[in-house]
């Protein structure tokens, strides 16, 4: 299902689906009540969201699809202005699974290429199951309350994040249920589009205690701060706190990749580092997950039942790669009481 006023872009959304022979267009709205009135009886498999729309916005469509007829939902961001990508973050919270670039005329460099990354997006998201959501005081929470048994670990001196599908509001649990300024650097690597990296970084840091910006090539990471990398850059830590950009082939088709965050964790701080993989698709950060394991790091999946996609905690959970797997919930204060150990120390 489409939603999108635009006729000229609907045109050229349909024209691009069509081209792509995993993919069917069963019906195109251009208002979000429209979509929601006939939701029920189209039934699709997945949604692609305008941002901007007369009437009601692809936030409050998002919420409330999410909340009553819960459906893959993929938002399509029109430009890069500070409302607009306000909105598409909050969507993405709201259990919008994916954000991406609207489609550029078949004269545009850019054609193939941003057709190409919105038909898989929709394909890809359409095999995800979601779960309908609840609002409680203004937040999406999860339901998990299970817990863990403590663990006595050694004090980290770098922590190292994952996440793709699911990952922004993800995020922002973890990054809320730790200290706001955290006894060491943060650094995460999010698969997302490159352009909407800053507006990103911009977001999570209005909706977290910590500070968050994007990193920088030869940056001295400090406690306290979050570091997320750019678009189509890795990212990677040295001795003393110094973060490295640099253009490299992908590795497995991700760049930036966690899996070369995680390896740069292990190799210079070793028992001093701290992995965690949250929810995405692919195996992105596992064989790194594990070196860091293997260097004496501590490290956490996200476990299951809270995973918008059990693609990546899966797969390092495979390799022996996670020393520990947690709800959603629980891995914010779980890193918190290492945190504030080491603030002891």
């Amino acid at each position: 299902m489409m939603v999108e006023d635009s006729p000229v872009v609907r045109h050229l959304l349909m024209h691009i689906i069509e081209q792509d022979p995993r993919l069917t267009v069963a019906a195109a709205f251009s208002t979000a009540e429209e979509a929601l009135q006939q939701l029920p009886t189209v039934r699709p498999d997945v949604i692609s969201m305008d941002v901007r729309l007369p009437g009601m916005n692809g936030l409050d469509a998002t919420r409330q699809i999410m909340t009553e007829f819960p459906t893959p939902i993929v938002i399509i961001a029109g430009d890069l202005e500070d409302s607009s990508l306000q909105i598409s973050m909050n969507a993405l919270r709201a259990g919008a699974l994916s954000v991406v670039e609207k489609p550029v005329g078949e004269s545009h460099g850019k054609y193939l290429d941003v057709a190409g990354t919105i038909c898989t997006q929709l394909y890809i998201m359409s095999q995800v199951a979601v779960v309908r959501r609840r609002v409680i005081g203004g937040e999406w929470r999860s339901g998990a309350t299970s817990s863990a048994p403590d663990v006595e670990i050694g004090p980290p001196s770098m922590v190292g994040i994952a996440a793709s599908t699911g990952g922004p509001p993800a995020l922002a649990k973890l990054l809320a249920g730790m200290p706001a300024e955290p006894a060491a650097p943060v650094a995460i690597v999010q698969h997302m589009g490159p352009v909407f990296m800053e507006g990103f970084a911009s977001w999570l840091d209005s909706v977290v205690p910590q500070r968050v910006k994007l990193a920088q090539d030869q940056e001295i990471a400090r406690p306290g701060t979050v570091y997320v990398a750019p678009g189509d850059r890795h990212l990677e830590v040295r001795p003393g706190g110094v973060l490295r950009l640099n253009a490299s082939a992908p590795l497995r088709g991700q760049r930036p990749s966690a899996t070369i965050l995680f390896k740069s964790i292990a190799e210079h701080y070793g028992a001093r580092g701290l992995g965690i993989v949250l929810t995405g698709m692919g195996e992105d950060g596992a064989e790194g997950l594990l070196e860091l394991r293997r260097a004496g790091g501590r490290t956490i999946a996200e476990d299951q039942s809270t995973a918008v996609v059990y693609g990546m905690p899966a797969a390092a959970v495979r390799l022996g790669a996670a020393s520990l797997s947690l709800p959603l919930n629980l891995i914010g204060p779980r890193v918190a009481t290492m945190l504030r150990r080491d603030a002891k120390a």
